[in-house]
C-alpha cells in the first residue's frame, strides 16, 4: 500500500478514531496521523501552520463546535498552494449528505464507518 506522509482525521469519536489509527499503522498507509475533534481545532491549526499541510483529510460530518460542513464551508476559503484532497467518512447513511458531498470539488469520495481496508484502497485510486 502507499504511504503518505501525513493523514489528518478530523472526528469526535475516539474509538474510531483510534481502530482508523489501528488500521493506517497496520497497512502502513501513512507515516504520521493527526487527529483533530472538530472543524475549529483542525481549521485554526492548519490557518497556523500553512507550511505543514496533511496529504488528505478524513472528515465526518457531525461533531460538536463546527461539524465537517462548516468546515469544508471554511476550508475552501483558505489560500492553500497544495490541493488537499478530503474523503467524508461518516456513518449517515442518508442519501441528502452523499449527494451535498458531491457538491464540494475537494471532496474525493464520501465512504461509510467504520474505515476499511477496501476503502482504503479506494482512497489510493484517487492518487493513481
Amino acid at each position: 500500500m502507499k504511504t503518505f506522509n501525513r493523514t489528518c482525521i478530523i472526528d469526535d469519536d475516539s474509538i474510531y478514531v483510534f481502530g482508523a489509527k489501528k488500521l493506517m499503522e497496520f497497512t502502513k498507509f501513512c507515516e504520521d496521523v493527526t487527529v483533530f475533534k472538530n472543524g475549529q481545532e483542525a481549521l485554526t491549526h492548519f490557518q497556523n501552520e500553512m507550511d505543514d499541510l496533511p496529504c488528505l483529510i478524513l472528515l465526518d460530518i457531525n461533531m460538536p463546535i463546527m461539524d465537517g460542513w462548516q468546515f469544508l464551508d471554511e476550508f475552501s476559503k483558505l489560500d492553500v498552494s497544495k490541493k488537499i484532497p478530503v474523503f467524508m467518512i461518516s456513518s449517515s447513511i442518508d442519501p441528502v449528505d452523499q449527494d451535498k458531498a458531491k457538491t464540494y470539488p475537494i471532496v474525493k469520495d464520501y465512504l461509510d464507518k467504520p474505515l476499511k481496508i477496501d476503502q482504503m484502497e479506494k482512497i489510493l485510486a484517487h492518487f493513481k
